[in-house]
């Protein structure tokens, strides 16, 4: 499926309908081609894009230096999903000119030897400071009330006051679940090694003047 601008209502209801059972814009897997589409869409869309407001919420939960390390992707904004690659790293002034086994016979060997090692242990301490990929996942979460008199806008607001390093809020919708009732479904972004699912549940079921039960509708590693 080719994908028209997204920087128009057309545009953005074909990204919807594109990303209706995908995560992702290519694969199972962020890559460049979301990071393309996400800047191109430029600004949160509506709420009536359901599917494109939880894809770029996710997307924006990592920084600009996790985005960079993504792999290539297909993006499907061109024509016959032209594949798209990581920007190059720009290279420091002198990266060319470094010799990392040193040469030139007019030096003594000692001291080429110490001119190795140095440029060596820069060599080395530049790739480790490559930023590692933070294990994420994308919960949708169905929160019921009591029963129809609830006020759902305040239990929402209730739900979402809730605060935790590494947990980012989402969209949100009401369910019908018969007799008048609705159920709040709503999205979140958590960093698995920050926030445990266990706890988030049990720290909105602390609101019992409001909230019956939580459950968990859908569960995705990022």
């Amino acid at each position: 499926m080719t994908i028209s601008d997204v920087k128009t209502a057309q545009g953005l209801s074909d990204l919807n309908k594109y990303l209706a059972d995908k995560s992702y814009v290519s694969g199972y897997t962020p890559s460049q081609a979301d990071v393309q589409v996400f800047e191109q869409v430029g600004k949160a869309p509506a709420a009536s894009l359901p599917h494109v407001m939880r894809w770029y919420n996710q997307i924006a939960s990592y920084t600009p230096a996790e985005r960079k390390v993504w792999p290539a992707g297909t993006n499907p904004l061109t024509a016959g999903g032209k594949p798209t690659t990581p920007a190059p790293v720009k290279k420091e002034e002198d990266d060319d000119d470094v010799d990392l086994f040193g040469s030139g016979d007019e030096e003594e060997d000692a001291e080429k030897e110490r001119i190795r090692e140095e440029r060596l242990k820069a060599y080395a301490d530049k790739k480790s400071k490559k930023p590692a990929l933070i294990a994420k996942s994308s919960i949708i979460l169905d929160v019921k009330p009591w029963d129809d008199e609830t006020d759902m806008k305040e239990m929402e607001k209730h739900v979402r006051s809730i605060e935790m390093d590494g947990l980012l809020w989402g969209a949100s919708k009401l369910v019908p679940v018969g007799y008048g009732i609705n159920k709040l479904q709503i999205m979140c972004v958590i960093e698995d090694d920050k926030v445990s699912v266990d706890l988030l549940t049990e720290k909105i079921q602390e609101f019992e003047d409001f909230i019956q039960s939580v459950d968990i509708a859908a569960f995705n590693k990022i």
